[in-house]
């Protein structure tokens, strides 16, 4: 055997062996349900998102120690490529195999851009157009009453906890998928109901997913299971794509759904939504890194066969970051400054820790999921030329000049929303009032998630698809147990009172509630409408007891869909 097939073989076992352990940790999940272990379940949610860095630090130390010189050998390495190809063909995970290989590759080599020579690339077509294995379901059929079609399904599935009532469960699901398909043809009847086997979990919630046959259409179908005092009950069901859309979106944890495969599961997942990325449905699946690879590769593949500039995103300018965008995709790309304004009293790395917190936090649909990249490669000519003088000018420490290229050695790569604060002047007043209530309910939600933006302006604050306020600046973020809210100081005399900016001391920690409203910039009305709605958010005492009780552990429930969807306990 030849030292390129031991190489490969080496490289080969070391995915089975990354692959086994994020499996372990994912089966756990089964067992934190049934015993209600949550902070061990989110302590498990941390070691996976860490787990792949582990293993490839591993793996490159093993290497190092066993090749030595050789290691950095192009020539050994792209016979290796031709080898592990061979090795992966057969199987249906093979993307995420190559992978493991790129990230290897281009951590020995610090690649700038892409080698193909060392890596594998393939822009032209999406890993999953090829699957056609099916991914492991269960199938029933409508032969009775949609109860007992229900109650069948709901018994499909083994936990070591019982239903606290299963024939009203069953029902409950019954009469809520018949209301929500009532404008299918036949007024909801259901023929059948195809369920993944995999039980997806996440937070203090099971989902059974699969989707709902009627005469001529079908629709998905979620359905979410909580575990109580009395035992297990639904708490929701879902067959309209948005809600679904929601479930799997990209301000939410990733997650822990034990497939023996994943691309059968995303090709079953699409059947569901299929406007959903290819990339986020690998993403919300936990496997963030083959996230990466496909965001990559579905947006160059777009790139190259598009005529227009990359430009400032819009919205106002960011003090931290650069942020620019493709018009035609739905993309931010953002980089760190090189110096920040005087009134960001923050270094570089602190921003990197705060995408941190972020990238391992519960999220709580509220905070958007970035994707850390290095070293991308563009032509030059493809940037604006504001663009690029402003990249030059604030950025330089991260952009190298190659030729008729640029090199980008670190940026975060966002979906792009609208921001809030040109939502607000353009949307009718109907969008606009539901958004502004939204955006005070966002600041709860983070809240209750021991999240505190830092800066509530609204332009730090973007507008989905599906209307939902999410918060993107990233940069003062904090926990809320970590912030020192305080009571705005009366002035003593009239000087005080008088005086250009705050006479009082204001330590770091420090924040004032009372004041969050004086900078958000709306008119009078909505102004009025948000602080009838959630005005305890600009009260320093609804700030307190929240840290009381957020440092007592307790949990607060966020369910990742609408109330109209959830059934009655």
């Amino acid at each position: 055997m030849s030292a390129a097939e031991d190489f490969a073989g080496e490289l080969v076992r070391a995915f089975a062996d990354y692959n086994a352990r994020f499996r372990e940790i994912t089966q756990r999940a089964k067992r934190r349900f049934e015993r209600q272990e949550w902070t061990a379940a989110r302590l498990d949610a941390i070691e996976r998102i860490e787990l792949y860095d582990v293993c490839v630090a591993e793996t490159s130390r093993r290497l190092e120690a066993e090749l030595e010189s050789d290691v950095a050998d192009r020539v050994l390495w792209a016979q290796v490529k031709t080898r592990y190809a061979e090795s992966i063909a057969p199987l249906l995970d093979q993307e995420l195999n190559k992978t493991f290989f790129n990230t290897l590759t281009r951590r020995f080599f610090k690649t700038r851009g892409v080698d193909a020579a060392i890596e594998f690339v393939a822009l032209e077509i999406e890993p999953t157009d090829s699957l056609t294995h099916p991914v492991p379901r269960l199938s029933f059929s409508a032969t009775r009453s949609p109860a007992e079609l229900f109650r069948r399904v709901l018994d499909g599935y083994r936990f070591e906890v019982p239903y606290a009532d299963i024939e009203r469960c069953a029902a409950a699901v019954a009469a809520s998928v018949k209301a929500q398909l009532a404008t299918w043809e036949g007024g909801g009847a259901i023929r059948a109901v195809e369920m993944l086997e995999t039980v997806f979990y996440r937070e203090r919630r099971a989902y059974l997913v699969g989707r709902v046959f009627g005469e001529r259409e079908y629709a998905p179908l979620v359905i979410a299971l909580l575990h109580g005092r009395g035992g297990l009950r639904a708490d929701a069901v879902m067959v309209k794509r948005d809600d679904v859309a929601v479930l799997f979106g990209f301000t939410r944890s990733y997650f822990q759904a034990d497939l023996e495969t994943v691309g059968d599961a995303v090709v079953f997942l699409r059947t569901l939504l299929p406007k959903k990325p290819v990339n986020e449905l690998y993403t919300v699946l936990g496997r963030a890194k083959q996230g990466k690879t496909e965001r990559y590769r579905h947006f160059f593949g777009h790139f190259e066969n598009v005529d227009e500039p990359l430009v400032h995103a819009e919205g106002e300018r960011g003090l931290v970051m650069a942020v620019f965008t493709l018009p035609s995709y739905p993309l931010v790309f953002k980089i760190i400054r090189d110096r920040f304004a005087p009134s960001k009293l923050m270094a570089r790395q602190d921003v990197i820790d705060k995408y941190q917190l972020v990238f391992k936090h519960d999220r709580a649909g509220r905070l958007i999921d970035a994707q850390e990249f290095r070293f991308l490669r563009f032509p030059r000519n493809r940037f604006a030329p504001a663009l690029l003088d402003e990249l030059f000018e604030s950025c330089r420490s991260s952009v190298i000049e190659d030729g008729d290229h640029l090199i980008i050695t670190h940026m975060y790569v966002e979906r792009r929303l609208r921001p809030l604060n040109l939502f607000l002047k353009e949307s009718p007043p109907d969008l606009v009032e539901r958004a502004v209530l939204d955006y005070g309910l966002a600041i709860k939600d983070l809240a209750a998630s021991n999240v505190f933006p830092g800066d509530l302006l609204l332009k730090n604050f973007g507008v989905t698809r599906h209307g939902r306020v999410i918060f993107y600046d990233y940069d003062e973020l904090c926990l809320v147990t970590e912030c020192k809210f305080r009571e705005l100081p009366a002035p003593r005399d009239d000087d005080e009172e008088m005086h250009h900016g705050a006479w009082y001391y204001v330590g770091d920690a420090d924040v004032f509630p009372e004041q969050f409203t004086e900078f958000l910039g709306l008119p009078r009305r909505l102004r009025e409408t948000l602080i009838a709605k959630h005005g305890e958010i600009f009260t320093v005492r609804w700030w307190h007891e929240m840290q009381l009780r957020l440092s007592a552990g307790q949990f607060f429930d966020i369910p990742p869909y609408r109330d109209d969807v959830r059934l009655a306990p």
